[in-house]
């Protein structure tokens, strides 16, 4: 018995196709739209690439790109199907290729399914991505004098004032590197010697951190140097006062930033996968009801259409049938082979 089974005349059949012809045009937009998307979030990626560890990787942004080229061919040759199944002359050309497109309509549904899966749990490699890359890029911050990481204190610089964000987990982690180059210290001063030979690994470091994490809303001017003694300023406790520099880590900020664009074209794509499954349940319809004419000399005759020919279970049991099939038939042909080789030999 054929699964959900419809009858059709013309009428029926020329309102499905031209309303399919639509959605299929809408299905091209869609495609654009995730490619734009894949795109935007590949761009972004590349801005702040040199924050990011080196394992980084670009896969699920060219995955969406990928996706979304592959989208418009899809609809657009399913359009054009559609548009010429309004006359059962014009559909005899694409009867035979109609059913392999429809195969290819499933697979790409399910590609679908695992990209936007792929979206959603991006957050997760992101975040081990950028907690070791910020750890690195902070150390780089004072090289401003080294070729290829000159450019590190300006990225950093701009990223904590654009996300307003102080460290990696916090504006504590700059209190653990030393951030200001030797070219910009006094070795002659005591409190510069006393605060490297404080050091085990001779570093200058302070409860210090760079201009960038001031929050410049903040009534006071900035305390960014000697933030947790509280007599070097006036009225100042740092366990009690609200400190005027960001205390959100610029990993969380990120991970937030680019997780919810994640989310968002995780979502996308999702509604991209209803619509394509809807025009590829739609696209069998017209294929069975123009198959099964009652008469296929006459256009205006009226015919069934259903999604499967027969139900799921016993089509799911035709399939696995055919499987077993054609691993006999391997085998087989494994052993005629064998066979002539001994009787060569």
């Amino acid at each position: 018995m054929a699964l959900m089974k419809v009858k059709f005349d013309l009428k029926k059949r020329v309102k499905l196709a031209q309303m399919l012809w639509l959605m299929y045009w809408f299905s091209i937009m869609a495609g654009v739209l995730v490619f734009s998307m894949g795109l935007f979030f590949k761009i972004e990626l590349r801005k702040r690439s040199e924050l990011m560890d080196n394992n980084e990787s670009h896969f699920v942004p060219n995955i969406l790109i990928g996706v979304g080229l592959l989208a418009c061919c899809l609809n657009a040759c399913g359009g054009k199907i559609c548009y010429d199944s309004l006359g059962s002359t014009k559909f005899v050309k694409w009867k035979s290729i109609l059913k392999p497109f429809l195969i290819c309509c499933l697979f790409f549904n399910f590609l679908l399914i695992v990209t936007a899966v792929m979206c959603f749990a991006t957050r997760i490699p992101l975040e081990f991505t950028l907690a070791e890359g910020l750890k690195n890029g902070m150390k780089y911050y004072k090289d401003t004098d080294t070729p290829g990481r000159c450019y590190m204190k300006r990225t950093l610089d701009l990223m904590q004032m654009e996300f307003r964000c102080c460290g990696n987990n916090n504006y504590k982690d700059w209190f653990e590197i030393q951030w200001v180059s030797n070219r910009y210290l006094d070795f002659s001063s005591k409190e510069v010697k006393d605060r490297i030979s404080s050091n085990v690994d001779g570093k200058y470091l302070m409860d210090g951190v760079p201009f960038s994490c001031c929050n410049p809303s903040s009534p006071r001017p900035c305390i960014q140097q000697q933030i947790t003694n509280n007599s070097a300023h006036y009225s100042y406790d740092h366990y009690t006062e609200e400190l005027n520099i960001w205390k959100r880590g610029c990993r969380d900020a990120l991970v937030s930033y680019y997780g919810g664009m994640m989310n968002i074209i995780g979502i996308l794509v999702l509604i991209v996968t209803l619509l394509q499954i809807a025009v590829m349940i739609g696209l069998q319809y017209v294929n069975t009801s123009l198959s099964m004419l009652a008469n296929p000399e006459d256009p205006e005759s009226e015919s069934e259409g259903w999604i499967l020919e027969k139900t799921v279970k016993e089509t799911f049991t035709d399939i696995m049938a055919k499987m077993k099939a054609m691993g006999k038939g391997n085998q087989v042909d494994e052993g005629a082979n064998e066979e002539t080789v001994a009787t060569v030999s």
